[in-house]
């Protein structure tokens, strides 16, 4: 992989007070800290890496300048769409990276492309999209992503009927929807020579005999032999038995901590043990004002622990939960909070999980995390605060340092007023210090010589207007121009009235009526 500089620079979303990262398009594809597996390395079919795909939240929902579009005035502006998510204290936390406006009249079509692009240069070999609709722009997103996908080989799209939607509501009508797409574009993912695979999301809402209905109409009335993958939002035997003998394979919806991600051995084993695949989900961190919960993710330790067992466990294909699911902040695309830093440290695991060897340490990297707030905190602009979830492990307040080292180095972080420093192992580690107010950095230094440096623009409060427990990253490979540790950095004030987002439940199990609405935007 070619390592390319990045233009990373700091702004003031003048309109609602936030930080925002934005982005030099040309340099999608790097730098990463490690050496990309080779095209052989990572030919083995059955290893695939989806990411999840949700159509409300495209690049961009109306090609207006960043600073006055929709996402600005009314997704991120807590008194946006005449203050109907002010009680929360706005609809999203976060956005995507902003554009430049465009001034093709294919745009959308470009920001899908851009999408597949980054999401392949990553090591995705393709988006499970979310079907909300068989109509308007939620199906022209499917149809639009089946086009971007033929542009980038080996790049395929996984149709995600989704059981909460009105994609049910017509089980003929989605069978029709699917046929004509599959016939038109090649783009769509199939199995054992020509088997389309379809991955309904929540099929137990509707019950196994509906969808083994479903596939037989794909077979009896368009030929078209489907390869079920049914994502539950529980797998338990009840649904693996129920779907067993028509399904190829089996995946779930997973959760967001790492205190309930302790054993995902298990579902694997019974899976393998049914002769099926399974498609194991990967997440990085969940929060959904709207629905008054979040889940503690301990800053990387959520995404680490799902993609070990991915590795560790004998996955086949994994989800990536999600590519831009905003509304429950579960997104991996480049963002203006978490930057590039999830997607890239996803890029390593994908790369070990596709190839089977642990990619090569190049070049000397620090990832920082951590909050804008306590956990404990009562923000004052608005009433309605996130609880912690019930299954979710304890609620903790750290900074995490991921380093990637080519040899051991000491790292040194600074913390509001506090610093500490520790010696830190050639290849991957992860060490946390307590969160304090003020700013974060870090720096590895090496016989004298500093060779990484990260300084985060996200300052930390202790008195936020608006709550926000997303954990913010940033890197020190892709934000030029960081100030040492002995030059602290003075970071945009603000952030504390950013905004917020509503959802589905962590396992999406009550929500999409109740959560993003399926065609967002003006």
């Amino acid at each position: 992989m070619a390592v390319t500089a990045v233009a990373v620079v700091v702004t003031a979303l003048a309109a609602v007070g936030a930080v925002l990262l934005t982005r030099d398009d040309a340099a999608a594809g790097g730098p990463r800290p490690f050496a990309a597996p080779s095209p052989v390395q990572l030919a083995d079919p059955s290893r695939q890496v989806l990411a999840h795909y949700f159509p409300p939240y495209p690049i961009s929902l109306d090609n207006e300048p960043a600073e006055s579009d929709y996402y600005a005035t009314h997704y991120l502006d807590p008194q946006g769409e005449g203050g109907r998510h002010a009680a929360y204290g706005g609809f999203l936390r976060e956005r995507p990276l902003p554009r430049p406006v465009s001034s093709s009249p294919d745009w959308r079509l470009e920001d899908l492309r851009t999408e597949v692009r980054w999401a392949a240069e990553a090591g995705i070999t393709g988006f499970a999209v979310d079907v909300l609709a068989l109509e308007d722009e939620a199906w022209e997103v499917v149809e639009g992503l089946a086009e971007a996908a033929a542009e980038v080989p080996g790049f395929s799209i996984v149709l995600m009927p989704d059981s909460t939607s009105s994609t049910v509501e017509d089980p003929g009508a989605l069978a029709e929807a699917v046929a004509d797409l599959a016939g038109r574009v090649d783009t769509l993912a199939r199995v054992d020579g020509n088997r389309l695979v379809v991955a309904p999301f929540a099929p137990e809402l509707l019950g196994a005999t509906w969808w083994e209905d479903w596939v037989g109409t794909m077979q009896d009335e368009h030929g078209i032999d489907v390869a079920l993958v049914p994502c539950f939002l529980t797998y338990d035997d009840t649904n693996a038995d129920a779907f067993g003998p028509f399904s190829h394979g089996f995946g779930n919806w997973g959760d967001r901590s790492p205190d309930t991600n302790r054993d995902l051995q298990s579902a694997i084993d019974d899976a393998h043990a049914r002769g099926k695949i399974w498609m194991q989900p990967v997440s990085l961190q969940d929060q959904r004002p709207a629905q008054g919960v979040w889940d503690e993710a301990e800053n990387t330790g959520n995404l680490r622990r799902t993609w070990q067992a991915a590795i560790d466990g004998g996955a086949d294909w994994v989800q990536m939960v999600t590519w831009n699911d905003y509304s429950e902040s579960t997104e991996f695309a480049p963002s203006t909070h978490i930057g590039w830093s999830p997607l890239d440290i996803s890029a390593y695991y994908a790369a070990r999980f596709r190839s089977g060897e642990w990619p090569a340490i190049e070049q000397d990297a620090l990832y920082v995390s951590h909050r804008v707030q306590f956990a404990r905190a009562r923000p004052s602009g608005h009433g309605q605060l996130m609880e912690l979830r019930s299954v979710s492990g304890p609620p903790r307040d750290e900074v995490e340092v991921l380093s990637f080292l080519t040899a051991p180095a000491t790292v040194r972080v600074q913390v509001g007023g506090t610093e500490h420093e520790y010696r830190a192992p050639a290849g991957v580690s992860a060490r946390t210090v307590p969160l304090e107010v003020g700013s974060v950095q870090a720096e590895a230094t090496r016989d004298g010589d500093v060779v990484a440096t990260v300084a985060s623009p996200f300052p930390v409060v202790d008195d936020p207007v608006v709550q926000d427990l997303l954990y913010h990253f940033a890197n020190s490979l892709r934000d030029d121009g960081d100030p040492p540790l002995s030059a602290p950095a003075g970071a945009p004030a603000g952030h504390s009235s950013a905004s917020a987002p509503p959802g589905r439940s962590s396992r999406r199990s009550s929500a999409m009526s109740t959560g993003p609405r399926a065609t967002a935007g003006p």
